[in-house]
């Protein structure tokens, strides 16, 4: 039996007491994660608005949402954190920083909607380092359902595009975002069990934005001019994506397992499709609304538990 060591934590601005290794939620993680995805849904509209160089946008999208951090969780005292778990919150900056970077290049390169899909393979990545990896059993429903949500994602975007589809850097950026993707989901799962949801965004959006402004530097980006409209878009990024976007999104990577979190990430390109259709007024048809449908049945179909026979 563990000894009741409590702390409290502030997760969305509202208070949790915990029991290491046991925690009290005080929001479904699943509704959390809902939330999430629909936070970072709008990063590709604001990327596309914004019209700025990749980097540049991936720079302030973290930026703009460590500066709202700060003050809170220098004033709570949320800074304290073991070596060992800031090496790996650290190393998950970076992680998130060169997803962020690639995927903002490919949005450049290539279609908002072909990026976001290839963007978004993360459960298939997820799944194989679960299992030759972690030696974690994925199960089968899992693997169905990851089948049927790309099967659904490949509707939404439409068989042509992905006929006529040339294997390019922006494709292949794509692709590497989606490893980087599951690659930060998988890492940062056992730190958000051990470390409080803020502090553990405080350093890796810290270690994010040295990253991604060394890359600025260095590729010779524009970091300072521009017109106040794109500044807004980059406050909008930053706060509704980056700060609440993640906020949720990691509070829900604490309790789900990484599986179901990747896969569920998947509707993301449903919910900014429709984002699309609202603010950038593209079209949505009887396809992409299959398209979109088969995707959540897919995600739905990985939620099931798996019949057990019952042992007499």
């Amino acid at each position: 039996m563990h000894n009741p060591v409590y702390q409290v934590c502030h997760d969305s601005g509202l208070i949790l007491l915990s029991l290491p290794p046991l925690r009290i939620r005080i929001m479904n993680p699943k509704v959390s994660l809902a939330l999430g995805i629909i936070f970072i849904s709008f990063s590709p509209i604001f990327v596309k608005l914004a019209a700025e160089p990749a980097i540049t946008a991936a720079f302030y999208r973290i930026f703009m949402a460590w500066i709202f951090l700060l003050p809170y969780c220098v004033i709570k005292g949320m800074l304290k954190i073991g070596r060992k778990d800031l090496l790996i919150t650290l190393i998950c900056g970076i992680i998130f920083a060169a997803d962020i970077a690639v995927w903002n290049i490919s949005l450049l390169k290539i279609s908002a909607t072909v990026s976001t899909l290839l963007a978004n393979l993360a459960p298939v990545w997820v799944g194989l380092i679960s299992f030759f990896i972690l030696r974690k059993q994925t199960g089968k429903l899992f693997w169905a359902g990851t089948i049927i949500a790309i099967i659904g994602m490949f509707v939404l975007v439409g068989y042509r595009n992905i006929i006529a589809l040339q294997v390019n850097a922006g494709v292949l950026l794509a692709v590497l975002a989606s490893f980087f993707y599951s690659l930060y989901i998988v890492t940062s799962k056992g730190v958000l069990q051990r470390v409080n949801t803020l502090t553990f965004m405080f350093y890796n959006m810290l270690a994010s934005m040295v990253f991604l402004l060394a890359l600025g530097i260095g590729g010779g980006h524009n970091l300072i001019n521009f017109p106040a409209i794109t500044w807004l878009y980059f406050l909008a990024t930053g706060v509704i994506c980056q700060l609440a976007g993640w906020i949720t999104i990691n509070y829900a990577i604490k309790f789900l397992p990484p599986t179901k979190v990747s896969i569920t990430l998947l509707s993301q390109t449903v919910v900014a499709g429709v984002l699309a259709a609202i603010m950038l007024h593209e079209k949505l048809g009887l396809t992409e609304i299959m398209g979109s449908l088969i995707v959540l049945g897919g995600i739905a179909v990985t939620f099931l538990k798996p019949s057990q026979s019952k042992i007499s």
